[in-house]
């Protein structure tokens, strides 16, 4: 079986079009261009998307490359990640998600940034240092587990080392959007070194 033809076609399409739909209000929620309702109806989306990965997870484990393909497993992702309100969930989709990345079947680097959300969501300190937030002096990572052994963790999941990244990142937030984009929708998720 190879990557251009996943078991559940029909599922690979539902996820990557839940992906696509949520794909301009994230990138809008990332530019802070949301008002208040706005916010509450992304939220729903979120929750709504968030039931539906549940779902899968529990009827096939994390929807990998053999499932659904590469594209629509990076779309389960990018819901999983999304799903800010529901820390317990990210943490059970981490969990299926790394054993995926460990038999082949997923992304090692996602693995790492969803890891990172679900324990800056649970209130911990984050491990890979993929999760970013705006402090008083500009951009700075959430708090971060044993900083001294940072990079040689991002080196193990294959995560760029943290001051490109940073560096990037910051150079990329700066840059105005591109017209009929939706980079911005994933721009922290992909510079934090998730593939």
């Amino acid at each position: 079986m190879t990557a251009g033809n996943p078991l559940r076609p029909d599922l690979a399409h539902e996820l990557i079009s839940r992906a696509q739909q949520e794909a301009e209000r994230w990138a809008r929620h990332v530019r802070n261009e949301l008002d208040s309702v706005h916010l509450g109806q992304g939220r729903h989306a979120d929750h709504v998307n968030a039931k539906m990965l549940a779902r899968v997870l529990a009827d096939h484990g994390w929807p990998g490359h053999r499932l659904v393909g590469p594209a629509a497993s990076r779309a389960a992702w990018l819901l999983a990640l999304h799903a800010d309100d529901e820390p317990d969930f990210q943490r059970t989709a981490a969990r299926l998600l790394h054993r995926a990345a460990q038999a082949g079947d997923a992304c090692l680097q996602q693995w790492a940034h969803l890891q990172d959300r679900a324990l800056v969501n649970s209130l911990q300190s984050q491990e890979f240092g993929t999760q970013y937030r705006l402090g008083p002096d500009g951009l700075e990572p959430y708090p971060i587990r044993e900083p001294d052994l940072l990079e040689a963790r991002r080196g193990d999941a294959g995560l760029l080392p943290s001051a490109a990244v940073f560096a990037a990142l910051q150079q990329r937030l700066s840059a105005p959007a591109s017209p009929g984009t939706h980079d911005d929708t994933i721009r922290l998720t992909a510079l934090a070194g998730a593939a």
